[in-house]
């Protein structure tokens, strides 16, 4: 028999989550289907067990009896992997079914314009949905490098759920996936190298990506920036490691290499079957969407699979947007302001353009900026980074901050509502700031700026 919904959500991650419980907040029959994991990577590879690692590697750099088997239990209990190879979804599928959310897990593919059959366990389920969205997420890039097969390799997944350390590791790529997990491994006595084609964590702003750095060296890690690995000799170094050979002739030997090069869609949009709903995809990395993160007719695209910013907050954003738009609310997906941060200590946060982004754009743009270390907060909490804002002369609104510091990742919010409102510096000047704080040092670039503006 075929099953009838008003959405069927294809995939289970933060994404997919996100619409289906948005869904059925407004009255709507959601089916929500996964082949995998109920929670998806956020959840149980991703941004729970790292932010729970760099956690208690925080608490040991900083002196506290904090070793590497309870860091581990703990990371299991965070997955709901305690005495088990495979993490535990059954709470996930229980908080669908109380909401009233029909989960599938399963293999989809799209039949028609709004028919999904599902291969399952049992017999096939055909469901019909007024709305198809898809929420497939993502996979880690694997960069073709001459003895990487033969040598192995580790990702994500491995990287946040490994119980037993390896001697030594080399991270290529310095994006906040690598960045985050490097200083973890160092901080728990790995020798890590961290290899990057270009600055750490490339997208930020560049004192950010420098403090980063800074930060990462004091912790022991080897940061090879702008290097590019070329060839892997396996176990061709002492004791049986790999030898990375890079672009600038140099060698880094480590017992284990971990991928964090980017991640692709393509794999799971290339089994789905989208021409059938009549959605045009190229066979690239991912699906491209208009402004209402409409694919096609009644059927939208989130998360991972469309190519922005891979975080979770995000994923939540679209999935709860393309709900909205597909129940005939006026409006449509707005990215200007969408935060970006690095959960390292210290952190590091941005949201909106850079100075050289904004006058590519077109924009009569200069950028203010602030030393945190020599700011009151920074004298108290002995901290280093730096507060910046990207400002637009004309219209007087900030177009871009970024923040390199203690709770860059909460104090960044005030930045993203003032892009978000467009709200004129002299508002924000005038805005009170609590002391000593980054916000406050925030504060004192928009009073800064107001007085240059006049």
């Amino acid at each position: 028999m075929t099953e009838r919904f008003d959405f069927a959500v294809i995939g289970a991650g933060a994404s997919g989550e996100a619409a289906a419980s948005y869904a059925r907040a407004r009255g709507a029959t959601v089916a929500l289907i996964e082949r995998d994991l109920f929670g998806g990577t956020c959840a149980f590879w991703g941004c729970m067990p790292s932010k729970t690692l760099l956690h208690a590697a925080e608490i040991r750099a900083c002196g506290g009896d904090y070793s590497w088997e309870r860091a581990s239990a703990r990371r299991d209990y965070m997955i709901v992997r305690e005495g088990r190879d495979y993490p535990d979804d059954s709470g996930h599928i229980k908080g669908y079914k109380a909401a009233g959310t029909v989960p599938i897990r399963g293999n989809a593919k799209i039949a028609g314009p709004g028919r999904v059959v599902v291969r399952t366990d049992g017999d096939p389920r055909e469901i019909e949905a007024r709305d198809l969205i898809i929420a497939v997420g993502s996979v880690p890039k694997v960069p073709k490098i001459d003895g990487l097969d033969e040598a192995g390799f580790w990702t994500n997944k491995e990287g946040t759920s490994l119980r037993e350390l390896p001697k030594s590791i080399a991270i290529l790529g310095a994006g906040p996936s690598g960045t985050e997990l490097a200083q973890v491994y160092a901080r728990f006595g790995v020798r890590t190298t961290l290899v990057s084609p270009r600055q750490v964590n490339p997208t930020d702003h560049p004192r950010s990506s420098a403090l980063l750095a800074k930060m990462l060296r004091a912790d022991g890690v080897d940061v090879r920036e702008n290097a590019r690995a070329e060839h892997i000799r396996a176990r061709g170094g002492q004791g049986g490691e790999h030898v990375v050979e890079l672009a600038d002739g140099s060698t880094v030997e480590a017992a284990v290499i971990e991928l964090n090069v980017g991640r692709t869609a393509a794999p799971a949009l290339a089994n789905l079957g989208l021409d059938a709903a009549g959605v045009a995809y190229d066979g690239g990395d991912i699906l491209r969407v208009d402004d209402t993160l409409r694919a096609a007719d009644h059927v939208y695209a989130i998360g991972d699979c469309i190519g922005h910013e891979l975080s979770t907050h995000l994923g939540h954003y679209e999935g709860e947007t393309a709900v909205k738009i597909a129940l005939g609310d006026k409006i449509r997906a707005d990215f200007n302001a969408t935060p970006r941060a690095v959960y390292t200590d210290p952190e590091t946060a941005a949201v909106g353009l850079l100075l050289e982004q904004a006058k590519e754009r077109g924009i009569d743009a200069y950028e203010e900026t602030a030393d945190l270390g020599t700011s009151a907060k920074g004298y108290v909490s002995e901290s280093q980074g730096h507060v910046s804002i990207v400002i637009d002369r004309k219209n007087k609104i900030v177009v871009g901050a970024f923040i390199g510091g203690p709770a860059a990742s909460e104090a960044i919010h005030e930045a993203v509502l003032a892009i978000k409102l467009r709200t004129p510096i002299a508002v924000l000047a005038d805005t009170i700031h609590a002391f000593p704080t980054v916000s406050r040092v925030m504060g004192g670039i928009f009073a800064k700026a107001d007085i240059a503006l006049r």
